[in-house]
């Protein structure tokens, strides 16, 4: 039963519902990024558990989504791409990568998101997509 409830309610996301939780996410650190140190930019870790292309419909609007918020790739805010191709022992190594360049936010999805929370828990982690998760 519980399965059944998960997976209406993982149909029931849109994709601009996922864009906007992203987005939101994004939009409310920049107090946060204030605090930074001048000259460099905010930066989202962004860790993909699977490839680029596998993500291509999702990394676009997620990055028009920040340019709508004010957040300009390259000019007022910095993403650090990470693919993980399918490989779940790359999950640790590039959370671990993500802390030591001191991102001030990390995106990711599914059991990825496990691997990164083990990481760190002060750097804030937005679940892009969670189905993996649910059982």
């Amino acid at each position: 039963m519980q399965k059944a409830n998960s997976d209406r309610l993982l149909r029931s996301l849109k994709r601009r519902d996922v864009i906007a939780l992203i987005g939101g996410a994004a939009a409310a650190w920049p107090i946060a990024a204030a605090a930074q140190q001048a000259g460099k930019l905010p930066t989202i870790g962004f860790l993909g558990a699977t490839t680029p292309a596998a993500w291509a419909r999702w990394v676009p609007p997620f990055v028009q989504r920040l340019h709508e918020l004010g957040w300009v790739e390259g000019k007022t805010i910095a993403i650090e791409y990470r693919w993980a191709e399918g490989r779940r022992d790359l999950y640790a190594a590039f959370a671990a990568e993500f802390v030591r360049l001191k991102v001030d936010v990390i995106v990711t999805a599914g059991s990825a998101a496990i691997a990164t929370k083990q990481a760190t828990s002060s750097i804030p982690i937005v679940l892009a997509t969670a189905d993996s998760l649910i059982e």
